[in-house]
């Protein structure tokens, strides 16, 4: 999966306006006890209407800590590997941050015991690092592999920057650039290498097609950011790229409607697999946005304009090359609009699903077990919005046989769902367990677009059209799930 990736249309361009008609106007949603940052103690908000007149908006918060340190649109977030406290933004104001979401220590008092209950408003999160030297919007970050030694920022400019962690022990509380190269025109997305034997081994692709990787070291020097591969496979921008599981393999699509895969084996080879529009059983008219691998089978899924999946068996790594060791076992069209992003279930897993989310407001799961039958289709996932990320939970084997999900959508809001032991029938509600409000929503110029969630889905922080990221607490009793809404 990509990071944040302008929002496409069945053609696969970019809408000139919102998914939604005007009339279809924000809706006022009654205000819990939370108190929206940046606004009075009552939590209301003031906006303009079309004739000048001022229009209430009161906003849900579900969230116990923000940071609004970002001065425009958050387009990409990232958490830290080993210390998951700790997170990276990227936003619009050509600016990253580094910042830890714990929440202040507050003390556990009854309201009637403080001069103020109802607050002047919640303090923001405080950054502990501003990562600057961008002159376009920052799309993309992440940290390195394995152990998060660097903070990687990738811009619209075409600049990749790495800083290094100074503290002693390495627990991602200081920063400090160490190396920047620029040798694209623009950086559409950035991914990890999660091999451990490759540490600090990023790859990137960029908007005239091409693929680069770079391993990244601790030196003072201009070396400190290598090239060690690039490909120019695709004729059009490369939109979404990901790795294998045991980081072997990079996977990468493009608006050309071509999918590619590298093996990263000691020689460099072609591509053990390609694939393009070319091949009538694989095109997808308006190109590719979203790319996935299965890591409990040989696998990768592929989305694209028009609701389209195509799903392809993989060759081993350092089987022959080209497209004769890959078959196309499934091309699948169950929603309507461009699918913006994937996910497969992690390994282990009972019963191995795939997830699908598109433009049209919808999420689909897809059975592995046999050859991607549909198992459910949740219509109005976000009500209608755009759904930008799916991602499943993991290691919360001790929650029982389900397997949770959890999505955010241009509505502004997060959900988690299961996804196993549940009917499909409305009855049952599609398997939604929970949601978090404290986006304004995509009428209010507040989506979610983009979000991380440590590894037993206990906590999840969201990059917000708005400019704030959002701390929710998802906290799961074991063996106990979340009661159904």
């Amino acid at each position: 999966m990509s990071d944040h990736q302008p929002l496409r249309s069945n053609d696969g361009e970019i809408p000139d306006e919102a998914l939604l008609d005007a009339d279809e106007a924000a809706e006022e949603v009654a205000q819990d006890a939370d108190v929206q940052m940046g606004s009075d103690a009552s939590g209301d908000e003031e906006g303009t209407r079309e004739d000048g007149t001022q229009e209430e908006i009161i906003l849900e918060n579900d969230s116990i800590a923000h940071f609004d340190q970002h001065a425009d649109s958050i387009f990409c977030i990232a958490q830290h590997p080993t210390h998951p406290e700790i997170i990276a933004t990227g936003g619009g104001d050509d600016v990253a941050y580094i910042f830890d979401s714990r929440p202040p220590e507050t003390p556990v008092l009854p309201a009637s015991y403080q001069s103020n209950p109802e607050g002047p408003g919640r303090k923001g999160l405080t950054a502990l690092a501003r990562l600057e030297g961008h002159t376009d919007s920052v799309n993309a970050v992440t940290f390195t592999l394995p152990n998060g030694d660097f903070a990687v920022t990738a811009g619209l400019d075409g600049r990749l920057r790495a800083y290094r962690d100074t503290t002693r022990d390495r627990t991602g509380q200081t920063w400090e650039l160490l190396h920047g190269v620029q040798d694209v025109e623009e950086i559409n997305w950035l991914a990890p290498c999660p091999d451990p034997e490759a540490p600090n081994i990023v790859a990137l692709g960029a908007n005239d097609g091409s693929v680069w990787i770079y391993q990244i070291e601790n030196v003072n020097s201009g070396d400190a950011i290598s090239m060690i591969r690039v490909s120019y496979l695709h004729t059009q921008s490369c939109t979404a790229g990901t790795w294998s599981a045991d980081g072997k393999l990079l996977a990468t699509v493009s608006e050309d409607g071509s999918f590619h895969v590298i093996d990263l084996g000691p020689s460099e080879k072609p591509a053990v697999v390609s694939l393009t529009a070319q091949d009538r059983r694989f095109e997808i008219e308006g190109g590719l946005y979203s790319v996935a691998i299965s890591p409990s089978g040989p696998y990768a899924a592929v989305g694209g304009a028009g609701g389209q999946i195509r799903v392809i068996n993989l060759p081993k790594p350092g089987a022959a090359t080209g497209s004769r060791t890959a078959q196309i076992v499934a091309s699948i069209r169950s929603q309507t609009d461009s699918i913006e992003t994937l996910a497969f279930t992690p390994a282990p897993a009972r019963i191995p699903l795939l997830a699908a989310g598109s433009v049209d407001g919808s999420i689909a799961l897809f059975d592995q077990a046999h050859r991607f039958a549909q198992r459910r289709l949740i219509q109005e996932a976000h009500g209608g919005h755009a759904v930008v990320k799916v991602e499943f939970v993991d290691n919360v084997r001790s929650a029982g046989p389900s397997t949770l999900l959890t999505s955010a959508g241009m509505d502004g809001v997060v959900r988690r769902w299961i996804t196993q032991g549940m009917p499909s029938s409305p009855v049952a509600g599609q398997g939604m367990t929970r949601e978090w409000k404290g986006h304004r929503g995509e009428e209010d110029g507040g989506g979610v677009l983009d979000f991380v969630q440590d590894s037993r889905g206990e906590r999840i922080i969201t990059a917000g059209d708005d400019g704030v990221s959002l701390v929710f607490n998802a906290f799961v009793l074991p063996g106990v799930l979340p009661a159904q809404t």
